[in-house]
Formats: structure tokens, C-alpha cells, sequence
């Protein structure tokens, strides 16, 4: 199945007071055909508002478009002010790639938008970051350093005519930059102290520190300190141009630290638009790191991430409405793995070829894994078991994921045959056509081969903590370790002879050698791992 290809745009407009316009801009982008808005964020200290929307790489253009058409009718910059640097009505129109998307069909998709903006609306527009070749017109403050008012003087400027559009100030718009950049996060951290003190910290944090001889602590981060009205409060305003070199938890963790050398109070953080999941996980695990935590559900890492680093404080933080996975993901196409156990087996038990075996293999495999790490969760925390913690944090994700990563596969394999029945149905007509044809069918089969091989693999990883599971379970719970060990050797067992059933039509012979080999090591590993299990059972109940 094809990649979906999602393209995240984030325009900033510079009006963030002016509800009719603010909620006009909203619902023009929202009216484009294959575009989600995902979120509006206004501020009025900063005058200017970030939409956060999504979309195919066509869509997300038109998308765009049309929030810039009613910004070209609704905001005059000769009366715009504002805390936040701006250049222009639609200020910056950032195109990410999210997924399915390369960065450089990005920088493409930001051309075509630019081209197309200057044409329909007459307005100059700039390209950055990946966009931009020029290296002295390629970050956001050295297109905007002037902002707004500056604009008519440094816009004739041979070194800074737009890239597309007009080379004179459009007074009532000003000018748009636009280009592909990396996921960015815009972060602010809320300061008890003064906008000077606020100020002060940013300088101190952000790459570009004092200047060029006082550089900051941290690369790819930019930063200011401001005040906010509405929450009567200073705020360190941050933006992380790649959270994979700055992560919010250590800008964060740094405020703190300098703030408590300046006497000053931080109360919590705040989160601008949306962050990806990855940056949110990545702070769970700083902060259960530091603190000695054992946090294995993904929800609850999402929150104890948003309390350490006070997300809520200014409003809730709804990571379903704030982490872009959340908003974006899809249910997930499980109509086997999603049934009941009475629907699941009364479709094994149907006059049907599906679902079969295969699919009967990886959910039996998936109930082993499972009995283990059930037994291994419930030892954990148990009092008299306490000197065993550390062994079970380790025991623990490794079988917990294994059940999770063998649940899809229970789906996967009935699917395994598409691409080879789809190929049957290929013209071969001519010598081409049947090539064509026999090709995709062995990449079809080679395709249906791996399915069950990956439920071994899976399978196959999860003997070691399933034995560790077996030496220090509680024993009150042994049946349980019994049947999952059987189980799991049985799904592996079940796989391996769905990986030869397939293999018999298949012309590759070290293709066959090699994985056949790789099938029937692990098979055998199965037999000798479950009993290794079960020895180790009944020998705990003679001691």
C-alpha cells in the first residue's frame, strides 16, 4: 500500500486581535478539498496568529492560497502593530514534510506556491531555509531584519529583490517568505519576572547568544523575551528550527537554571501551535530517566511529559488536539485483529481460504507474548519483589512490544497475497508482458514469504525475556508462563510453514537457501526455548 503523502503548512499572519478576520482565514483554508486545519492560535500581544493545517501536496497549496486571498482583502500593514517581527500580512508560509513527502518536494511545493502568489495576488514574495541557495537571504530574521517599516528601502535592493513577485513595497501587504524547512517548534516558558529578566535568558540560550563574540548555549534556537498581557507574565518566546539537535525539555531545563540564578520564578510552558510526537517522547524519557521512573504505556509518558514541563499551564494541553500524529492518524486497517475473539474465530471456522493459518499463527504468537508480559507486569511492584525491579524493567518493554508488534500481523498476512493476485491479472500477451508479469508474481510471493517470516522474527526476539520471565516470575502465575511459552513456540512453528508453503513457487535459489536457513533456525529455536521454559518452571517448584 502507498504511503499517504501529507504535507504540514504553518502561515503566520499578522493579525491575531481581530476575531472576523482571524476565524475568515480559518475557514477559507478549511474549505479547501484535502486539507485539515489542525489549529488556530492567535495571540494579541503578538498580533498574529499561527494556522497549523495539513494536506496532500496539492491540496496544501490551494490551501494556503486561500487563507492569503482573504488576508490580501482583511489586514493593512500600514496599521499593524505588534510584539512579534513581521514583514508582511501573511508574514512567513512554511511548507514541512510530514509523511510520504521528501524535503525536496517540499522546496518545490514552496516555489510553485510563491510563483503562484505572485501572479493571482501581485505581492513580493521571498523564499528560506531549504528553499533559499543564497546563503546571505536563507534564515527568517536576515530576509525580515528591518520588518515592516524597512521594507520600502531594502526591497529595491539588488541583494534583496524578492525571488518572485514585485521588487516595491506593496504598502498594504509588505512581503511573504515562504520555503521547506524542518518540523519547527514554538515554545515560550513562562517567566514571574520581567520582560528584561525574560529577555536576558533568551540571550543567554539562543544560538546566537549576545552576538558574534558571546554565542548561546544552544544550536538551532532562537529566542527572545517579551511581556503578555492577557497572562500578566513574562515569556522566554523560543522557536527549535530542528528539535533533533534542541529539544524542548533542555531549553526548558536550562530556563529553569538560569532563572534560579537570576532569583526569578518559572511557572510552567506553553506550546505554540503543534509538536510531533517523537519531541513529546523524548522529554518522557529525560525526565524518567532523572527521576528513576518505569513508564511503559505511551499515553502516560505524553503525560508525564506535559506536567514536568507545565504545558498546561497557560491552557490545557489536549495532546490529542496539540501532537500531530494524534490529529492526523487514522485508524489503523485491522478489520481481523479488530474483531472480537468470538468474531475472529468464527471467521477462522468459515468456509473461506481467509483468514487461514498464517493469520491463526500470529495471533496465537501475539496471546503468547502477551501471557508473558502480563506475568512479568504483574510481578513488578510487588513488594516481595522488589530486588528484582531492575531485571524487570528490562524484561518488560521487550515483551509488551513484541505482543504489540504481532497484533498488525495478524491482518498482514491474510493481505500477504494482494500484490501477487494482482499481478496474475497482468496482460501476457506478448514476451514483455509475461516478464512483467512473472516478475511482479515472484516479488509478490517474495512479498507474502516475508509476512510470516517477520511473525518469527518477532517471535524469535522475545524468547530471552520470556525466560528471564520464567527465573524470577511469580510462581503464583506459572500456568500462565506455561502457556505462553507453548503458545509462542506453536505461532512460530505456525509461520514457519506458511514461509514454505509459499516458498515452493519461488525461482530464486539463494533467495529459497538463504531464507529458508534463517525459518528453520528460528523454528528450532522455538522448540529449545520453550523447553528451556518449561524446565526452569518445574525446577522453581522443587526448590
Amino acid at each position: 500500500m502507498a504511503t499517504k503523502k501529507i504535507v504540514e503548512c504553518v502561515p503566520n499572519f499578522s493579525e491575531g486581535r481581530d476575531k472576523e478576520v482571524i476565524d475568515a482565514i480559518a475557514r477559507a483554508i478549511d474549505g479547501v478539498d484535502g486539507v485539515q486545519v489542525l489549529d488556530v492560535d492567535p495571540g494579541k500581544s503578538t498580533n498574529r496568529t499561527v494556522y497549523t493545517f495539513v494536506g496532500d501536496p496539492e491540496s496544501i497549496v490551494e490551501g494556503a492560497l486561500a487563507g492569503a486571498g482573504v488576508a490580501r482583502e482583511r489586514i493593512d500593514m500600514r496599521r499593524q502593530t505588534g510584539e512579534h517581527p513581521r514583514m508582511g500580512a501573511m508574514d512567513v508560509c512554511p511548507f514541512v514534510p510530514v509523511a510520504g513527502v521528501t524535503m525536496e518536494e517540499c522546496v518545490e511545493i514552496s516555489k510553485r506556491f510563491a510563483q503562484r502568489m505572485a501572479d493571482e495576488l501581485g505581492v513580493p514574495m521571498y523564499l528560506y531555509e531549504h528553499s533559499q541557495e543564497a546563503e546571505h537571504r536563507k534564515k527568517l530574521p536576515q530576509i525580515r531584519k528591518g520588518e515592516y517599516e524597512g521594507l520600502a528601502e531594502k526591497i529595491v535592493q539588488p541583494e534583496w529583490k524578492p525571488d518572485y513577485g514585485p521588487a516595491r513595497l506593496v504598502p498594504e501587504w509588505g512581503a511573504t517568505v515562504t520555503g521547506a524547512r524542518f518540523f519547527l517548534i514554538a515554545y515560550n516558558i513562562n517567566i514571574l519576572g520581567t520582560n528584561n529578566q525574560a529577555h536576558r535568558i533568551a540571550l543567554d540560550l539562543r544560538e546566537a547568544g549576545r552576538g558574534p563574540n558571546q554565542p548561546g548555549r544552544f544550536k538551532e534556537l532562537k529566542g527572545l523575551g517579551w511581556w503578555v498581557d492577557e497572562f500578566n507574565m513574562a515569556q522566554c518566546s523560543f522557536n527549535l528550527n530542528n528539535y533533533h539537535v534542541t529539544t524542548p525539555h533542555e531549553v526548558f531545563e536550562a530556563t529553569k537554571e538560569i532563572a534560579a540564578s537570576l532569583n526569578v520564578g518559572v511557572a510552567g510552558s506553553e506550546l505554540v501551535g503543534l509538536i510531533p510526537l517523537e519531541a513529546v517522547l523524548l522529554a518522557a524519557e529525560y525526565y524518567m530517566k532523572k527521576e528513576n521512573l518505569f513508564i511503559l504505556d505511551e499515553d502516560q509518558k505524553v503525560k508525564l511529559a506535559i506536567d514536568r514541563l507545565g504545558l498546561s499551564s497557560i491552557s490545557p494541553f489536549d495532546p490529542r488536539k496539540r501532537i500531530i500524529e494524534y490529529i492526523i492518524s487514522e485508524e489503523p486497517d485491522e478489520p481481523l485483529a479488530g474483531m472480537s475473539t468470538r468474531g475472529f474465530i468464527e471467521s477462522v471456522n468459515a468456509r473461506t481460504s481467509a483468514p487461514g493459518g498464517g493469520s491463526a499463527s500470529a495471533a496465537v504468537a501475539a496471546i503468547g507474548a502477551g501471557l508473558g508480559s502480563m506475568v512479568a507486569k504483574l510481578t513488578y511492584g510487588v513488594r516481595r519483589f522488589e530486588h528484582l525491579e531492575g531485571k524487570l524493567r528490562e524484561v518488560i518493554p521487550t515483551l509488551h512490544q513484541a505482543t504489540m508488534d504481532l497484533i498488525p500481523m495478524i491482518d498482514a498476512d491474510t493481505e500477504a497475497f494482494n500484490d501477487f493476485v494482482d499481478a496474475m491479472r497482468l496482460p501476457k500477451s506478448t514476451q514483455e508482458e509475461k516478464k512483467e508479469r512473472l516478475e511482479k508474481m515472484q516479488a509478490g510471493l517474495k512479498k507474502a514469504i516475508q509476512v510470516p517470516l517477520r511473525t518469527m522474527q518477532i517471535g524469535d526476539a522475545a524468547w530471552d525475556a520470556m525466560i528471564e520471565t520464567a527465573r524470577h516470575g511469580n510462581m503464583a502465575s506459572k500456568s500462565d508462563v506455561q502457556v505462553g511459552a507453548r503458545a509462542l513456540e506453536v505461532g512460530i512453528w505456525g509461520a514457519y510453514q506458511n514461509v514454505l508453503i509459499n516458498m515452493k513457487d519461488i525461482e530464486d535459489s539463494s533467495y529459497i537457501e538463504e531464507t529458508t536457513a534463517e525459518a528453520e533456525k528460528m523454528k528450532d529455536r522455538a522448540v529449545e526455548k520453550r523447553d528451556e521454559i518449561l524446565e526452569i518452571l518445574d525446577s522453581r517448584d522443587e526448590q
